[in-house]
């Protein structure tokens, strides 16, 4: 009787995750209008500096910086929403949507804690690489080793994303 009591009562703090949930929904939310602002941001200052005819100094990267900063957002608020969308189907039950889904478009249906962590993985990695790119557009480079360094990192990032997709490939089989 007392076993059952408390497995029953252990079972039901698996409910706990309800609050990982909302937070990690509210985190995403807050990503994606923080980044929509940005962008909002960047066309407005795109727009009144072409209205006006100017042309400040570093005007293309700071356009392109901003962009890439709002997609790496973008992309966070995404590993807020799997990681949402995973612990919700792991701990509490499936999304009934998500059932009925076409098979190609399940992909926030997670079934288990490593396909959870992969998914994760491969966001984060991109929003690396995004950032990578963000950093390299306001890098002054001075000589040809600083040029090899920055070859070497873009071959690096490239055999690392080549790597991961096809880590990727051989795991949905």
């Amino acid at each position: 009787m007392i076993e059952k009591l408390f497995e029953s009562a252990l079972w039901q703090t698996r409910f706990l995750v309800i609050l990982a949930v909302i937070f990690g929904l509210i985190g995403a939310l807050i990503l994606f209008v923080v980044a929509s602002m940005d962008i909002y941001a960047i066309a407005k200052y795109a727009w009144v500096t072409i209205i006006h005819s100017a042309h400040p100094e570093n005007f293309h990267e700071d356009i392109v910086s901003g962009i890439i900063g709002a997609v790496d957002l973008y992309l966070i608020a995404v590993v807020m929403l799997i990681f949402s969308f995973g612990v919700y189907e792991l701990f509490i039950s499936p999304i009934d949507h998500s059932e009925d889904a076409k098979e190609d478009s399940k992909i926030l249906s997670i079934s288990s804690l490593d396909q959870l962590k992969d998914k994760i993985a491969k966001v984060i990695v991109m929003v690396l690489v995004v950032n990578f790119f963000q950093r390299v557009l306001h890098t002054q480079y001075n000589g040809a080793l600083e040029m090899l360094y920055f070859a070497l990192a873009v071959t690096a990032l490239a055999v690392g994303l080549f790597f991961l997709g096809k880590v990727g490939k051989n795991s949905n089989h």
